[in-house]
């Protein structure tokens, strides 16, 4: 500016020096009103399953927080790699944001050749919720606990049968972890799905499951297959009688199904910050976490709640999982 009034008459660098302070006042405008338009979450999932319902949940409540309606987008395909590069590919500018959870922005690098890449393409916002798995079998296997069972499994690998939910699920790749875990060999059975792989571990058809906590606690509660511990350091909140993995004799045995935010790469930090900040709020609503709770879902520790401790965890969970499952081969045909 001083620079401007030595070098032009004080006529000719009037208008100049408006003009130039407008515009910062402008940017300075535009970046304390965001959100001024409808922000597009877009869910990589078909509507009712349990990813959509917590994008609908958070949705919601970060929307009244922004003062803005969230519009849950269902963008379906690939295992989710489809809506993930929706979000990938959108304009950065803070208006489309992508949920995603540890197959679709761990997993899929992995087995799939994507058109993005998931650090470089895409920002982490906050991770917003982690559905750790249960070792389960059905009731015909003799092990009363997680020792036990590891014992019979290798004793009887040649017929012990894992249902999952297909090739590359978080329950195939939990089974092959636990497999290299115990050193043992296993025959994975693949299903549509773990609701019908469930049923078929019920009815003695398959001997185990390792499946996420939200889908197979309730049958355990009722007695129709037998829970051994969750894999994770701590006990569940919804149902702390069933042993970590560390207490039942399988110290490290850790694998959930965690849940984030990201938007497009380069989206203003003004922008991103609104969004966590919104996230954080929304996570601290008691309505919600009782929801999430409900739900075997655990609200992660605040430090992951924030893009460098996303970040951080993402490249952590990739450098564990991309070695096991290019070692195993797991490739979708």
């Amino acid at each position: 500016m001083l620079k401007l009034r030595k070098l032009l008459p004080a006529r000719a660098a009037a208008p100049l020096l408006t003009a130039l302070a407008g515009l910062g006042i402008c940017g300075a405008a535009q970046a304390q009103t965001y959100p001024v338009k409808p922000i597009t979450l877009v869910v990589p999932f078909a509507a009712g399953g349990p990813t959509d319902v917590l994008a609908r949940i958070m949705g919601e409540r970060m929307g009244r927080s922004m003062g803005q309606t969230v519009v849950v987008e269902n963008t379906t395909g690939a295992a989710g790699s489809i809506g993930v590069g929706r979000v990938a590919h959108a304009a950065a500018d803070g208006y489309t944001v992508s949920i995603g959870h540890w197959s679709t922005h761990v997993v899929n690098g992995a087995i799939y050749q994507l058109n993005y890449d998931l650090l470089k393409d895409l920002d982490p916002v906050a991770q917003i919720a982690s559905n750790p798995q249960l070792v389960v079998s059905n009731n015909s296997v003799p092990a009363k606990d997680l020792k036990e069972l590891s014992a019979w499994v290798k004793a009887n690998q040649d017929k012990v049968s894992v249902g999952t939910a297909g090739v590359g699920a978080a329950s195939h790749i939990g089974g092959i972890y636990y497999q290299n875990f115990i050193g043992a060999k296993l025959t994975f059975i693949p299903y549509r799905g773990t609701g019908p792989a469930l049923q078929d571990l019920i009815a003695g058809q398959i001997q185990l499951m390792f499946d996420q906590a939200s889908n197979s606690l309730p049958q355990v509660r009722a007695g129709k297959v037998r829970g051994y511990a969750v894999t994770q350091k701590t006990r569940l909140g919804s149902a702390p009688e069933i042993p970590t993995v560390d207490e039942a004799g399988a110290p490290g045995l850790y694998m959930a199904v965690w849940h984030g935010l990201w938007v497009p790469h380069g989206t203003p930090k003004a922008a991103a910050a609104r969004l966590e900040a919104a996230a954080q709020e929304a996570l601290a609503d008691p309505a919600v976490s009782k929801r999430l709770f409900e739900m075997g879902q655990e609200i992660p520790g605040k430090e992951f709640q924030t893009p460098e401790g996303l970040a951080k965890f993402q490249k952590a969970e990739i450098d564990k999982w991309w070695p096991l499952i290019k070692a195993a081969n797991i490739k979708v045909e």
